[in-house]
């Protein structure tokens, strides 16, 4: 009897995550969610993407991924995340966040459906200014005024 509520248990969590599992896609420089563009995107280079605001095309976010000029040692690279219209930056190593085999249209997917799951932005694209700050609280390492140069 347990094994079947364990079970029923297990198939519902699953069922629940489908559920409210929402599909972010790049596609033609368009960010999709579940099929409805909220947001534009432009990949500058292999490091850097642009993300630009469906209302007034204003660019909101900016994604670079920094390798600390050391290219063969990965172990101190990390990403900084621009937010343009909050003035506000956060810069972090934990690259599992978006790391996505260096394919950087997955890996921007990825650091989208992050920034939904944290409210920094909402199902319209729309940036919620005290989410942002904090976003910043939570995954800011302030990494360029540790850093000896």
């Amino acid at each position: 009897m347990a094994v079947n509520r364990l079970l029923a248990f297990f198939l519902l969590m699953i069922s629940c995550n489908l559920y409210f599992s929402q599909d972010i896609t790049i596609k033609d420089d368009k960010v999709l969610l579940d099929g409805k563009q909220i947001l534009k995107a432009e990949k500058i280079n292999v490091a850097q993407y642009s993300f630009f605001s469906m209302k007034d095309d204003e660019e909101i976010l900016l994604y670079r991924y920094m390798d600390n000029e050391t290219p063969s040692y990965v172990s101190d690279d990390y990403f900084i995340l621009n937010f343009l219209s909050e003035k506000t930056k956060v810069e972090s190593t934990d690259i599992a966040k978006i790391a996505n085999f260096m394919n950087s249209k997955k890996g921007m997917e990825k650091l989208v459906k992050w920034l939904l799951k944290e409210r920094v932005i909402n199902n319209n694209g729309e940036l919620n200014p005290d989410r942002v700050a904090i976003f910043k609280d939570k995954y800011h390492e302030n990494i360029t005024e540790r850093t000896l140069r």
